[in-house]
């Protein structure tokens, strides 16, 4: 039961994020039936599985909302600032019930009665009168349709935790409804499994709610079951005694439902037994839907950690392919140099979709994004919309795990520095309207997030008096803006002229860069004064496996990340000898450069030829002088260990196809290591 439950808490995850994605969309426009709708139809899928599962708090409390967004798409209730910010508390809530440890803390159950019954006294506040003539109303109302559903569950659905009454009786609270059991598929006696399910439904239902709602009823026992929905008729057949007596005569006569006889009978059934103002049957309107496995699986749910070890073998078999194309090179057999061609070829193949895999979607991240420039903007009194463009861009999603926090920072920092109040922004001809933009695209191997605001800008001479100050420069130092941008990220800076709450310390943006850092990312910014900020991340597509520069230096092997690498030249040692400037003329520029083998302190004789490689980062060029370059290589990442935690130039490493460690060395602190010096 317990691996059922744990699945009903993964899509409750996702549906109360599918639920707050809504609420944030519903604000810029309260009259969107449309996502009215689906607001009502999430909650009620929320509420179908709780009570099945023991989740009875989710069960009541999303009733209450349930039925608070009933009357809001039947216009009893008018949306209104007030009633989002209650459903979105709401949301925060149920993501807090979900966790079963909090609903056995005594604090937590007063707070989760005090918000029950908010929502208790929304719900209740519509209340009608002369209930038994609405109800006569609603049913001759022509938006009543009448359906036949067919419900053959999966002879093992009682192993799987579901009880199939349960749907009945979730059918039944949708309008006026009559089931009948379907004893066709039961086998011989001596057959029978006592555990197993034998019994299908025809169930009649006459309602005025939406198609999708019955079909969201089965959304979690639909790959479990075959299911057929069809409309019988544009109006309410379920409320005529006759056609009801009619159902029943025809099952007691031979324990089955002929809904071949009932559809051919309809013309006759609507001229003797309906008599009202309804409308006409439309055979034109009849929808068909059949849902079985073979249709409806398209996708299905992996647990996370599945992922992360068909990784580890796939990582396993690039390290083992390396190891058998090294054979098949150092041994004269086409065969099996053939072999190891293909090997390689399917394993990259295999690499790739493997990766895919693991690969979400951006637009994941974005609601809490959402919800915070919505909270802090109400909070800081500023007005300000969050806009997102390429949000479809994926990434792998340990990366895009640990990169919510420091975007989280990213966007703080504009609503509290960047954007201006409503007055300034006026004064400065701006709109009363601050603007935050999340742009996402792909570049080569790289995936960029560019998060803008249209503030008022980063003042350059500020951050440089600031580094005067704390001695970071000196008077003389001359500076492009981009290298006095680059102060913000250091630890303790900031141009804050006052401390408050959501930032300005001087902590946060030192570990921005850190994190991403070591996500094997860059964090960049421009910025234009009374015009806004732009803060660039670039990461890699995964961290797992790189495409990389196999080079030597004596009987040592590195790794170079391909992205990285511009070109590569062979030069005569004695030109590098001869060199004091470590600067050298390559490919129509001038490239400083450095000894690889000198910041690892190899001191053996170096050969006649060497080879220079040519490295870029942000419009930065610098070479790395190796002895020889051996060619392209699959590197599978491999930490190195707390021993190795704060070296500064080195990565990770990777295990070579004869077995020995290759490092994998990493350029943006090479880089950055040649300009310090």
């Amino acid at each position: 039961m317990e691996q059922f439950k744990k699945k009903y808490v993964e899509e409750a995850v996702d549906l109360i994020a599918d639920l707050e994605k809504s609420l944030l969309e519903l604000e810029r426009d309260f009259e969107n039936k449309n996502v009215i709708e689906k607001i009502f139809r999430v909650m009620h899928s929320l509420k179908g599985g709780s009570a099945m599962f023991g989740f009875d708090l989710i069960d009541n409390f999303t009733h209450h909302l349930e039925s608070i967004y009933d009357n809001v798409r039947t216009d009893k209730i008018k949306i209104d600032d007030e009633l989002l910010n209650i459903t979105l508390d709401a949301v925060d809530h149920l993501k807090s019930l979900l966790n079963e440890e909090n609903t056995i803390n005594p604090n937590f159950i007063h707070t989760h009665e005090q918000k029950l019954e908010i929502v208790k006294q929304i719900s209740n506040k519509v209340l009608t009168k002369n209930t038994v003539q609405n109800v006569q109303q609603k049913i001759i109302n022509s938006n009543y349709r009448t359906y036949h559903i067919y419900f053959k569950p999966d002879v093992n659905i009682f192993k799987n935790g579901t009880n199939p009454l349960f749907i009945i009786d979730d059918i039944s609270l949708l309008g006026f409804s009559k089931a009948f059991p379907n004893y066709s598929g039961l086998p011989e006696f001596s057959e029978i499994d006592v555990e197993g399910c034998y019994i299908a439904w025809d169930v009649f239902l006459s309602t005025s709610e939406p198609f999708d709602l019955i079909k969201d009823i089965f959304i979690f026992v639909d790959s479990e079951c075959e299911i057929k929905i069809e409309e019988l008729a544009s109006f309410n057949l379920m409320n005529d005694d006759n056609f009801c007596s009619f159902l029943t005569q025809m099952y007691n006569d031979g324990y089955k439902i002929d809904i071949g006889l009932i559809k051919s009978n309809i013309k006759i059934i609507e001229n003797d037994f309906i008599n009202k103002e309804i409308s006409v049957l439309d055979n034109n309107r009849n929808e068909n839907v059949f849902i079985n496995r073979e249709a409806t699986i398209s996708s299905i749910r992996v647990a996370s950690e599945k992922l992360d070890d068909l990784i580890d073998w796939v990582s396993e078999l690039v390290t083992i392919q390396a190891r058998l194309s090294l054979y098949a090179e150092h041994n004269a057999d086409s065969e099996i140099g053939s072999i190891a061609e293909e090997v390689e070829k399917i394993s990259r193949r295999l690499r790739d979709n493997v990766f895919s895999i693991r690969l979400i979607p951006i637009e994941n991240m974005v609601t809490r994004f959402q919800r915070l420039v919505r909270e802090l903007s109400h909070e800081l009194k500023k007005e300000i919309v969050f806009e997102t463009e390429g949000t479809e861009t994926e990434l792998d999603k340990n990366i895009i795990e640990s990169l919510n926090d420091p975007i989280m920072h990213i966007i703080r920092n504009c609503i509290d520095h960047g954007i201006e109040d409503s007055e300034t922004r006026i004064s400065k001809g701006k709109k009363v309207v601050g603007k935050i933009k999340l742009k996402a695209f792909y570049s080569g191997t790289s995936v960029y997030i560019q998060i803008s605001d249209d503030g008022k800008g980063i003042d350059i001479s500020k951050v440089k008096k600031m580094a005067l100050e704390k001695q970071l420069i000196t008077d003389d130092s001359i500076l492009s803006e981009k290298e006095i941008l680059d102060f913000v990220f250091l630890p303790g800076f900031s141009t804050a002229q006052e401390v408050t709450k959501v930032s300005g310390r001087g902590v946060g943006m030192d570990v921005v860069k850190r994190k991403i850092t070591d996500l094997r990312g860059e964090v960049d910014i421009t910025s234009e004064i009374n015009k806004g900020t732009v803060v660039t991340v670039k990461l890699p597509l995964t961290l797992s496996i790189i495409d990389g520069l196999l080079v030597k230096i004596e009987h040592s092997h590195f790794v170079i990340p391909l992205a990285s690498v511009d070109k590569c030249f062979e030069f005569k040692h004695e030109v590098f000898a001869k060199n004091k400037t470590n600067i050298i003329y390559a490919g129509s520029e001038h490239i400083s450069y450095t000894y690889l083998r000198d910041m690892f302190d190899m001191q053996d004789i170096t050969p006649e030829i060497e080879s220079l490689v040519v490295i870029e980062f942000n419009d930065t060029k610098v070479g790395m002088v190796v002895d020889s370059i051996v060619g392209q290589y699959q590197a599978v990442l491999k930490p190195l260990g707390a021993m190795y935690k704060k070296q500064d130039i080195v990565s990770g490493a990777t295990i070579l196809g004869d077995g020995t460690v290759a490092l994998v060395v990493d350029p943006i602190k090479i880089i950055n290591k040649v300009i310090d010096n």
